[in-house]
């Protein structure tokens, strides 16, 4: 028997927190963004051990445009690519600055960007970026195809050989899985990945679908 959809998304939420739906810090829409964005070949580890300070000093576009490009780097200069981060970060607080919002500590995006296309027109705001904001802030059925999703997505032969980036494989993954699941995909997916089906040595001891799993560097 083979590891479906059906059977990975019956059996691993009850080993995922499902009252999580991210593990990045934030403390507002906007910041979820600029987390998001930071987190890019970044653990969301690292990511929160420099956002708790700058979300207290810019929790807000206005504030961040205060706080300045040079001022953001020194938060965020532990991480990598931080000066393409930072010029992303400041282009997309300015974009933010004419909504009504921009000045709101407790900022929230206006409806016109909770669409993928639309908030992809923001600076810094790719495809995996806009499906991970949509999916944790409003709950749409995007797909965020992160390391630990684009890993585990070959590993159990959801996806094909020509599914060599984000974008094929969450093509392909909606495709077989099933529309019911498709809004607990990214965050049921990340964190079995992160935590039990890891890249090197897999915890399958600890793994509600090890008896359905074929991958053949399963462990047990």
């Amino acid at each position: 028997m083979t590891l479906t959809p059906d059977i990975y998304f019956t059996h691993v939420p009850t080993v995922v927190d499902m009252s999580i739906r991210s593990e990045l810090y934030s403390v507002n829409e906007f910041t979820f963004a600029v987390a998001v964005i930071l987190s890019a070949q970044a653990t969301d580890k690292k990511v929160n051990e420099v956002t708790p300070e700058l979300f207290r000093v810019a929790p807000s576009p206005a504030k961040m445009i205060a706080l300045g490009e040079d001022g953001l780097k020194r938060h965020i200069r532990v991480l990598s690519f931080f000066n393409n981060k930072a010029k992303s970060i400041m282009g997309l607080a300015a974009a933010l600055m004419n909504d009504t919002n921009g000045a709101d500590d407790n900022y929230k995006f206006p409806k016109k960007y909770h669409n993928r296309d639309a908030l992809m027109k923001l600076p810094g705001i790719g495809q995996k970026t806009a499906n991970v904001i949509m999916n944790v802030l409003w709950g749409a059925p995007n797909i965020g195809v992160d390391t630990h999703v684009f890993r585990n997505a070959h590993r159990y032969a959801w996806v094909g050989a020509d599914a060599n980036t984000p974008e094929k494989v969450e093509e392909q993954l909606l495709k077989i899985i099933p529309k019911k699941y498709h809004p607990i995909v990214n965050h049921v997916m990340v964190l079995h990945g992160r935590y039990i089906c890891r890249a090197l040595r897999p915890k399958c001891g600890e793994c509600p679908v090890a008896r359905w799993c074929n991958a053949p560097d399963k462990t047990v």
